[in-house]
């Protein structure tokens, strides 16, 4: 079991955890993940290490709250454990000059791109940092890009920063530079990974990005986080997690990635007075 150190809500629905894990720490690169499971009888979540401090021997992730093992796990607090934390797991992000590299990402992804980014810019990279967000007030960690980007950008659904829309506002950002990025490294949910890839292909410009299977034992045994990329099955836990984004099956994935949706939502739905479930006929008990 590993000790939480720090629990925190940063902005809605998003959660920081720190959490002890010494051998971890020493070993993790940016783009690799572990697998948590808040208690016993919890699900194994893969999550991605957002950074780490080999001294005190610790590792910080960014999660999302979206169903019932990142529910329990947000219900935790500092001193208290967690049921397992293992790892690091899957392939880390090839760190080399590529030139001009554009980062972009959304929710969880701003933190786990957080180690991409600084590690690439080491390699004497020019970042350029996209985030896209609902709105100005669900992008954290802004002053650490600060820093590592030549730019930042921001895309938000409702104008409250930057451009106002979706993802399919990054060709206008991509136009406006003087050059087009060498690479385009993308984290985030998969409507953002899906969408950015469909339009770097058009533009011709390579494109990453990590995906966030379902998994369970993280070491390529169980199978479950099978993805098709370029006509051929992979394993995101161990042939990943990180994919030519041009050449993912977007369509299976996201069907793979909702298999579970109801269940997850009649977890929050139970939370409602038994009677109005009834009442609109929505759960049976």
């Amino acid at each position: 079991m590993n000790k939480i150190l720090e629990l925190r809500m940063i902005v809605p629905n998003m959660h920081l955890i720190k959490i002890e894990a010494p051998d971890i720490s020493k070993k993790v690169k940016p783009g690799q993940f572990v697998i948590v499971r808040p208690d016993e009888e919890g699900e194994r979540i893969p999550l991605s290490v957002a950074d780490w401090d080999q001294e005190s021997g610790t590792i910080t992730i960014i999660f999302m709250e979206v169903g019932a093992s990142t529910s329990r796990l947000a219900s935790l607090k500092p001193n208290d454990y967690v049921a397992t934390c293992v790892g690091p797991l899957g392939n880390a992000t090839e760190i080399k000059y590529y030139g001009t590299v554009m980062c972009v990402a959304g929710c969880y992804g701003i933190g786990s791109i957080y180690p991409v980014a600084k590690a690439l810019k080491g390699e004497g990279n020019k970042i350029i940092t996209v985030f896209e967000a609902r709105s100005s007030y669900l992008i954290y960690w802004l002053d650490r890009f600060v820093g590592l980007s030549e730019k930042i950008f921001t895309i938000t659904r409702d104008g409250s920063s930057g451009y106002k829309g979706h993802v399919k506002r990054l060709p206008d950002i991509i136009h406006g530079l003087s050059q087009l990025p060498d690479i385009i490294i993308v984290n985030g949910c998969t409507y953002l990974m899906a969408q950015t890839s469909n339009i770097t292909k058009d533009l011709n410009i390579p494109t990453i990005v990590n995906l966030n299977p379902i998994m369970i034992d993280g070491t390529g045994m169980c199978g479950v986080c099978r993805v098709t990329v370029a006509g051929k099955m992979k394993f995101a836990c161990v042939d990943g997690p990180e994919f030519n984004g041009h050449e993912v099956d977007w369509k299976e994935f996201l069907a793979r990635r909702k298999a579970y949706m109801e269940e997850e939502t009649l977890f929050f739905r139970r939370s409602e007075p038994e009677s109005k479930l009834h009442k609109e006929g929505k759960c049976q008990v």
